[in-house]
């Protein structure tokens, strides 16, 4: 048995562990073996028994995280989906979710030592190679966890953090519209489903509920549990990445990403915990399938870009919105309540529009710190025991 230094966070509605990139083998097979070992993947049985990963897509995640020497940024991470059946880690995307524990991790680990108060951090994010703002507030030398901030699917309240991605158009494709128009028909076994294809902080295939014979505010077991809706889903969304340049054919698609989010109009519906939401507390109703399962809340990154697409006349996001939103506070109901974030969309003097920023709020806070036990040989500095 031997043993790793890594910390166990939660960031926003998503939960990790997090790794000094120094204290791992270079990117390849044995990290990634690491990867999967630490997190119990694969597992045939979907539970991750023999891990640190909770079976779900939002709980099997790990991030590392390294010191960078230059004027503009303080910190880059990695983002790595692992998933829970198959033994594959994944890096076609980021998480705004865990994003938002990057700066509390580097500073309970010592890879950054920040003074007490308001303070502003410049992380880059290498799977999409696009830089985030981290605004949040230290306290004692750590990121303060105390405050009033609630989070639609976490308990309680924490300080809040801001997260603002600069410049988030392109972040996988290189474009914010990868096919040059703000609507597509994407087809699965001979029927056309129209569809917006925006790639902003993650690329994401937007499709309207009603079009797939669905509400849109079904609870996650509802969708879960119907294996044709699933595979329909599966199938629109590798022609999706066909279609954004990000695979030769649907059978080479990236399992993470482009996500596949299916939007309605605003409705009143039941929550997770048993609670309603009512239509009038909200300008879109979301529910968004990740590694194909659908989450409980929804991947911060799919937030924002839906907020870049709320701003885009003719896509699927804007067709369902009420006609008075806030372009800043697009709120969004997800399968745990609302989620609001913003965008500020630029349009050129061609009419072509440009994602120059977008933000959300999160919380976040580490778990448990120490080592994880590897039943293997690594070739690491850090391996003790």
């Amino acid at each position: 048995m031997r043993w790793i230094d890594a910390t166990f966070m939660r960031g926003g509605t998503s939960k990790g562990l997090f790794f000094r990139e120094q204290d791992l083998p270079g990117p390849g097979p044995d990290r990634d073996r690491i990867f999967l070992l630490a997190l119990g993947s694969p597992d045939p049985f979907g539970r991750q028994l023999d891990g640190m990963g909770g079976g779900l897509s939002s709980l099997s995640k790990v991030v590392t995280v390294a010191v960078l020497d230059r004027p503009d940024t303080d910190l880059e991470y990695t983002f790595g989906q692992v998933a829970v059946d198959a033994p594959v880690v994944d890096y076609s995307g980021n998480c705004g979710n865990l994003s938002s524990a990057v700066v509390p991790y580097a500073l309970e680990s010592g890879l950054l030592q920040l003074a007490d108060g308001p303070q502003t951090v410049s992380v880059f994010n290498t799977n999409t190679a696009k830089n985030i703002r981290v605004h949040l507030q230290v306290r004692q030398g750590v990121a303060e966890v105390a405050g009033d901030l609630s989070l639609p699917g976490v308990a309680g309240t924490g300080a809040p953090i801001q997260l603002e991605y600069l410049q988030p158009g392109g972040a996988r494709t290189g474009a914010l519209l990868p096919t040059a128009s703000v609507r597509e028909t994407l087809s699965w076994e001979g029927q056309g489903y129209e569809s917006s294809l925006i790639d902003a902080a993650n690329p994401t295939v937007f499709v309207r509920a009603k079009d797939l014979g669905i509400l849109g505010d079904e609870l996650p077991d509802q969708l879960d549990g119907d294996s044709a809706l699933q595979e329909r889903l599966e199938g629109i969304r590798r022609s999706g990445a066909v279609a954004m340049g990000m695979a030769k054919d649907p059978q080479s698609a990236p399992l993470a990403v482009p996500k596949i989010a299916l939007v309605a109009e605003p409705r009143s519906g039941k929550l997770l915990d048993g609670t309603t939401i009512d239509s009038a507390s909200c300008d879109l109703t979301m529910r968004v399938i990740s590694m194909g399962q659908t989450h409980r809340a929804t991947p911060g990154t799919t937030a924002l870009c839906a907020a870049v697409a709320a701003q885009l006349p003719r896509s699927i996001v804007h067709s369902v919105l009420r006609e008075d939103i806030d372009p800043q506070a697009l709120r969004i109901a997800t399968p745990s309540g609302v989620v609001t974030a913003g965008a500020n969309v630029r349009w050129s003097a061609d009419g072509l529009p440009t994602a120059e920023g977008a933000s959300l709020y999160r919380t976040a806070r580490p778990l448990m710190r120490g080592q994880v036990a590897l039943p293997m040989e690594i070739s690491t500095n850090a391996a003790t025991g």
